[in-house]
């Protein structure tokens, strides 16, 4: 059965490919904040919220289409977001690479090039746009490829959220050295979402060294009160913020003081 997954990586291949015949690196020439997510948020004593820019998803359709990114982004840091992820995949979230860059163009803080990141050029692309973070996503691609573009991505300065959703994925992170480890709640095969993920995996991070950020289904203040029970530091929140009306609300209610 093709999953939801599978579909986007396969429609990434062609963007790769369309990319490769296309982007020369170093064409985009954004500017640099040198701002590490890992450090801020080990740091901070509240939990600490990466703050999403996404206009649709394939499992809620359209969410906000009509957001401007950069006037998103300003509120978002000017409220307290300890990092932005902008969305840059089209076909299935409508976002593009420019979003990030009108981001980057007026925020302070690490900003997350966020998409289905399969080869090098992609990770090229994110860097010269402005990115402080790139996702590699352990469902995506065999274990040795993330190793490579890993590797790669660190090479050039870049932060790495190294996301899984299961026992096996998370042991993929250990042995490639993840530092930040994104626990998606969210089953990118099935797009349902269970907070339970956060707390089974949780138990076999080692939150003294690793940055462990819970992604998806957090839509108010018991919720991050559960993960943050679990170890997570961070957040990563998006539709929630792009249905809000009250920004400033939803961050004041999410962004609670750690070991409380």
């Amino acid at each position: 059965m093709t999953t939801i997954l599978d579909k986007i990586l396969a429609e990434k291949e062609k963007e790769v490919a369309r990319l490769k015949e296309t982007y020369v690196p170093g064409t985009i020439k954004e500017k640099r904040v040198e701002v590490s997510l890992y450090d801020t948020f080990m740091k901070s004593d509240r939990m600490s919220i990466i703050a999403e820019i996404k206009r649709a998803s394939p499992s809620k359709g359209l969410i906000n289409d009509q957001v401007n990114p950069q006037e998103q982004g300003v509120t978002y840091e000017e409220y307290g977001a300890g990092g932005i992820s902008v969305l840059t995949d089209e076909p299935f979230f409508q976002g593009t690479i420019e979003d990030m860059q009108q981001v980057r163009q007026k925020v302070n803080i690490p900003v997350l090039n966020k998409d289905f990141i399969i080869d090098e050029i992609q990770i090229d692309r994110a860097y010269d746009a402005g990115a402080n973070l790139i996702l590699l996503i352990a469902a995506a691609l065999p274990e040795e490829r993330l190793k490579e573009l890993y590797a790669y991505a660190e090479g050039k300065g870049l932060e790495i959220l190294f996301e899984v959703h299961t026992e096996e994925e998370l042991e993929v992170a250990k042995r490639i050295g993840a530092k930040i480890v994104g626990v998606n709640n969210r089953d990118l095969k099935t797009f349902n979402v269970d907070l339970a993920v956060t707390e089974k995996l949780a138990s076999l991070i080692d939150t003294s060294s690793t940055l462990l950020i819970s992604e998806s289904g957090m839509k108010d203040q018991a919720d991050v009160e559960r993960v943050m029970r679990a170890g997570a530091k961070g957040i990563l929140v998006g539709e929630t913020m792009m249905r809000s009306d009250n920004l400033k609300a939803t961050f004041d209610s999410l962004r609670i003081p750690l070991g409380e």
